[in-house]
């Protein structure tokens, strides 16, 4: 089961109303519990020995980070959402420097940021023309899948 293929099926979970759902297949478990409040989803692969991290970016601590975004000021922003479970790092390594920072101008294709999951680091491109008005998350902070990540006044 690929990237793409569980974060499809964290979606459909979370829309249909099923509070739980468990899928094995070969060498590959995962289950995924959903509630009013948040959904957290548990990963087991045997073969992989560093993977007992990856279940920290769903839990449920993270969610509070979006809520502290002010609500008003949201209307005349393009939010950029995180499309994976990860961890957020805002530059390519700790020596490197940071993609954008707050004022900077993007366009599409731009990257803002990686997303660190399962040892596999997804670089994020902008889609919109605009400049940064805010960031979300921390560096090497957790996040989960549609977690507000930037603010972007659109041009």
């Amino acid at each position: 089961m690929d990237i793409k293929q569980i974060q499809d099926l964290i979606r459909f979970v979370s829309k249909s109303g099923v509070n739980e759902v468990s899928i094995e297949q070969e060498g590959f478990k995962i289950t995924i519990k959903t509630n009013q409040a948040a959904t957290v989803v548990h990963a087991t692969i045997p073969d992989v020995q560093h993977l007992p991290a990856a279940p920290a970016p769903v839990a449920a601590p993270a969610t509070p980070t979006p809520a502290a975004a002010p609500v008003a000021d949201d209307s005349k922003y393009v939010t950029i959402k995180s499309p994976m479970i990860g961890t957020f790092y805002r530059s390519a390594s700790p020596e490197k420097p940071l993609f954008v920072n707050v004022g900077d101008e993007i366009k599409p294709g731009d990257v803002l940021c990686i997303i660190e999951a399962m040892k596999l680091f997804n670089e994020i491109e902008a889609e919109i023309s605009g400049r940064i008005v805010k960031i979300l998350s921390d560096n090497a902070s957790p996040v989960e899948y549609d977690q507000p990540l930037f603010l972007v006044e659109p041009m």
